[in-house]
C-alpha cells in the first residue's frame, strides 16, 4: 500500500485550515486517513503548524510520499533536515552528537528568523495605526477650526442683530428739512 502525507481541508469558506495526515494514497482528499500527524493554518501569518515532529519522522524514513505543500512544510519544519542528517549517521559522517548540534543551530536561527518575521509584522501594523491615528487628528483639527469659524461667524451675527435692533438716538442737525408732521404742527397764520 503507498502512502502519502497529505493535507485534509476543514473550515468554512473562504477560511480554510487544514489537518495533515497519513494515508492511502488512493483515498480522496478528505476521506479516509491512517494517523493525523498535525494542523497547517495558512490563514494567519505567518502561516501557523502543529506537528508531531517524531511521527513525522517516522512516516518520512518508512517510506511515505508528501505532496509539494507537505513537502515545503516538512522542510520548514526540519523534519527533511533531521532525515537527511540521520542518513549522514548511518553513513558513518559524523555521530549522533553533532547532529544533535547542527539540528539545534538550524532550529535557533529558524525560530530567530521567525521571531523577525512577527516583529515586523507588528512594527508594520503599529506604524499602520500610527498613520491612521494622526490622519484622523488632523481631520478633527480641520472640522474643529470649521466649527470655530461658523461658531465666530454666528456670534459676529447675533452682535450685528442687536445693534440693528437697538434704539438709536437721533440727533436733529441743522441743514435737515423739517419732515411732514413737524410741518402740519405749526400753525399757519391768517
Amino acid at each position: 500500500m503507498a502512502t502519502k502525507i497529505r493535507l485534509q481541508r476543514h473550515g468554512r469558506k473562504g477560511y480554510a485550515y487544514y489537518h495533515i495526515v497519513i494515508a492511502d494514497s488512493r483515498a480522496p482528499r478528505d476521506g479516509r486517513f491512517i494517523e493525523r500527524l498535525g494542523s497547517y493554518n495558512p490563514n494567519t501569518h505567518p502561516a501557523t503548524i502543529d506537528l508531531n515532529f517524531e511521527r513525522a519522522l517516522y512516516w518520512i524514513q518508512t517510506g511515505a510520499q508528501p505532496t509539494d505543500t507537505v513537502r515545503n512544510i516538512l522542510s520548514k519544519e526540519g523534519v527533511l533536515l533531521k532525515k537527511h542528517l540521520l542518513g549522514g549517521v548511518k553513513k558513518g559522517a559524523f555521530d549522533e552528537a553533532t547532529l544533535e548540534q547542527k539540528f539545534a543551530a538550524w532550529q535557533t536561527s529558524k525560530t530567530q528568523q521567525t521571531d523577525e518575521i512577527i516583529a515586523r509584522t507588528e512594527a508594520k501594523k503599529a506604524a499602520q495605526l500610527k498613520e491612521r491615528l494622526d490622519i484622523e487628528r488632523e481631520i478633527h483639527k480641520a472640522k474643529a477650526a470649521e466649527l470655530a469659524k461658523q461658531q465666530a461667524a454666528k456670534v459676529a451675527a447675533a452682535v450685528a442683530a442687536e445693534s440693528v435692533n437697538e434704539p438709536v438716538e437721533e440727533t436733529p442737525q441743522e441743514n435737515e428739512l423739517p419732515t411732514e408732521a413737524e410741518a402740519v404742527e405749526v400753525p399757519a397764520a391768517e
